[in-house]
């Protein structure tokens, strides 16, 4: 597998590309380059399997104009993650009119026409990409949490673009513009929640839509949420909503924030006898 970008941005897509032949990966090189993300070129269905089990895709495009019939059997596996938008890729010729209907019919969320100018392509793309779709639906943080501050909402914006990633205290806090222990102090003032326990609920919730796609178990889903093991995500899903990683996916955002702030906000402090 080749990996053309070493690092992610949150606030834009990790994209997994299947390209089998030279023009298409030459354009998914320009319209998605190194400073505008990350994106991973496969070349096999092996590769693919791989790389959707190892990272949190956000978008995956698919060459549909490659020779053979590796890209359809990708294509395919856009029923089994339903949460990753699919997008095709075409020369857009008069012959590729069967290739977009075929596409359309599998769910494909639309197809890129190699013509086209990168710009056109990036915006295309990222507004569908997973991560851009769980930052817009969670900007406002659920009122149970009793985020008001203008510090606890930007907090809460900044760690929902990671869509459920790993990000640390020290991360948020250069965000923010500050040091760890102020905002940790500051963001649980008056016994609010405490941040790190805001971030494994903003986890779980995203490990809970993940759990809902028919391709990935929960080993899956502890992976490509960068959980040290399922056995991390078990411990973090117990903490936050008192239940087990196989339930997750039958529970939406709100019940989890609903179990979370049932006793759950806050670390048991030694000797203090209760939350």
């Amino acid at each position: 597998m080749t990996s053309v970008i070493d690092s992610a941005s949150p606030s834009f897509p990790c994209i997994l590309v299947y390209a089998g032949r030279e023009r298409a990966r030459a354009f998914v090189r320009a319209a998605f380059p190194r400073r505008r993300g990350r994106t991973i070129l496969v070349r096999s269905l092996e590769e693919f399997e791989t790389a959707i089990r190892r990272d949190l895709i956000d978008v995956v495009v698919v060459d549909l104009a490659a020779q053979g019939d590796v890209h359809w059997t990708l294509a395919a596996r856009a029923a089994d993650f339903p949460s990753t938008p699919f997008f095709g890729l075409l020369p857009f010729r008069t012959t590729d009119a069967e290739a977009v209907a075929r596409s359309a019919g599998m769910g494909f969320a639309d197809v890129l026409c190699e013509q086209i100018d990168e710009t056109s392509a990036r915006d295309l793309v990222a507004p569908h990409s997973y991560s851009a779709r769980f930052a817009r639906a969670l900007t406002d943080a659920p009122d149970a949490l009793g985020l008001n501050t203008d510090t606890q909402r930007k907090t809460w914006r900044a760690i929902v673009q990671h869509a459920g990633r790993p990000v640390t205290t020290t991360t948020l806090a250069a965000v923010m513009g500050v040091t760890r222990e102020h905002l940790s102090r500051n963001f649980a003032r008056d016994r609010g929640a405490n941040l790190k326990r805001v971030i494994d609920l903003v986890r779980l919730i995203s490990a809970a839509e993940l759990s809902k796609n028919p391709g990935y178990d929960v080993r899956d889903v502890a992976a490509v949420l960068g959980f040290a093991s399922s056995s991390h995500l078990a411990v973090t899903t117990q903490r936050i909503a008192s239940t087990r990683p196989a339930s997750l996916s039958g529970l939406r955002a709100v019940d989890l924030v609903d179990r979370f702030v049932q006793g759950r906000t806050r670390s048991r402090v030694a000797g203090k006898g209760g939350l």
